[in-house]
């Protein structure tokens, strides 16, 4: 049997209804904030995301879906979505027709990393990306939008953390002092943290060997290095954060290792999904458009794992929804009546009913389990002596209640049911 490849699963239909209420308070909170839905490509330019990500980090390195077209272009299926609505954003010159665009989008991502708990091969993420302004009250609103997405879907266990990358210049400086500090211990560091020492040394603090952390255990921190003007931004951000009762902390050794980052950097955490507890992440990245060849244009964003928020809904029992009701199950009483049944279906479907009827040839017993099983609200029993007398009859099925009506009498049974 061939079963579905390793780290990709099948949503079924009984997980649907799930997925589908998570996308409307998405759409609900990206809209009261005036965010516009963007749709990029799956697959882009490999380049793209070589830049756009960058080639020292993990995800360009070892997790990308990279292949070759029959032109013989390097192409890659996006592991993250923030590269491509950039990069379409300055190839539709979105700047020229408003001077903030604001952004979201929502959508299947690819990376070959090892499955866990809330994390797949082929996964969804929802984010949101605001282009043109440098205000840090934007970046309070990326951080409260995410938030009260999570919050709408009554996950409780959450906490927000915060930190300042500053800019560059102060970032540049820091990075020398931490070599500095590094130099003693360096030959204890794993062989991956000693690459990055020279390539992307803010992800040592994202190490997960032990010694590693250890080490950085008493490193010093780059929010001890910012400038003023940077301190005074993140200082704007906290207040925003407080003004809107948003419970955060900050954490100093939440970084993004690569140079387009700056100001802002935040994650959404959650206890309820494991070891992997990122419900979202996001930032500021001033440089990035600049870095992809658009113009000097700031941004900030954010991006959140969907699957892993339903984890954490699921452990957390943080919503039931109603279960799924049909409105109208037609049930045919005897033979030859079977294309009534399905024209009279047909036209209450067409009236904006849920419908459906028997295609299996079953007896009425087995049909009116059939009608218990789908939740039907009601019954339209086709047949018999009422259907020679030219009724059919509509059944109530939480009352029992019965009522007769003409063969033709769609409007007052559309009534009845509509009631």
């Amino acid at each position: 049997m061939i079963k579905a490849v390793t780290g990709t699963r099948d949503t079924l239909p009984s997980d649907i209804p799930k997925w589908n209420y998570l996308q409307s308070i998405v759409e609900s909170v990206f809209s009261r904030f005036n965010y516009k839905e963007i749709r990029t490509p799956i697959f882009e330019d490999t380049s793209l995301f070589a830049r756009g990500i960058g080639e020292a980090t993990d995800i360009v390195g070892k997790e990308m879906y990279t292949f070759l077209d029959r032109s013989g272009e390097s192409i890659t299926l996006r592991p993250e979505m923030t590269a491509g609505a950039v990069r379409a954003f300055i190839e539709h010159s979105l700047d020229k027709k408003q001077n903030l665009n604001k952004l979201y989008y929502m959508g299947p991502m690819f990376r070959q990393e090892r499955p866990q708990a809330g994390r797949f091969r082929q996964f969804h993420q929802f984010g949101a990306e605001a282009l043109g302004s440098n205000d840090p009250l934007l970046d309070a609103e990326m951080i409260i939008m995410a938030y009260d997405i999570f919050a709408q879907l009554g996950l409780k266990n959450l906490l927000v953390k915060i930190n300042s990358l500053g800019v560059p210049a102060s970032r540049e400086n820091y990075k020398n002092i931490l070599k500095k500090h590094l130099e003693p211990f360096f030959e204890k560091l794993s062989s991956e943290s000693k690459k990055r020492v020279d390539t992307n040394i803010l992800r040592l603090f994202d190490s997960k060997e032990e010694n590693d952390r250890n080490i950085m255990e008493n490193a010093p921190l780059l929010l001890e290095y910012l400038d003023e003007d940077s301190l005074q931004h993140f200082e704007k951000v906290k207040q925003a954060l407080l003004a809107s009762r948003i419970p955060f902390e900050v954490d100093a050794r939440l970084v993004r290792g690569l140079d387009y980052y700056t100001h802002t950097t935040f994650e959404i955490v959650s206890g309820s999904v494991g070891s992997q507890s990122a419900l979202c992440g996001g930032g500021r990245y001033n440089l990035l458009v600049k870095e992809l060849g658009g113009p000097d244009i700031p941004g900030i964003g954010f991006a959140a794992g969907m699957e892993r928020i339903l984890l954490a809904c699921e452990n957390e029992k943080s919503f039931t929804l109603d279960e799924e009701k049909l409105d109208l199950y037609l049930v045919t009483i005897e033979k030859g009546l079977e294309n009534f049944s399905y024209n009279t279906a047909l036209n209450f479907r067409r009236n904006g009913l849920t419908v459906d009827l028997d295609y299996l040839n079953r007896s009425v017993k087995a049909q009116m389990r059939e009608a218990n099983r789908t939740n039907s609200r009601f019954v339209l029993l086709i047949g018999g002596d009422e259907f020679a007398r030219g009724e059919i009859v509509l059944k109530n099925m939480s009352t029992g209640a019965q009522k007769n009506f003409g063969k033709d009498e769609y409007d007052k049974i559309l009534s009845e049911i509509k009631e």
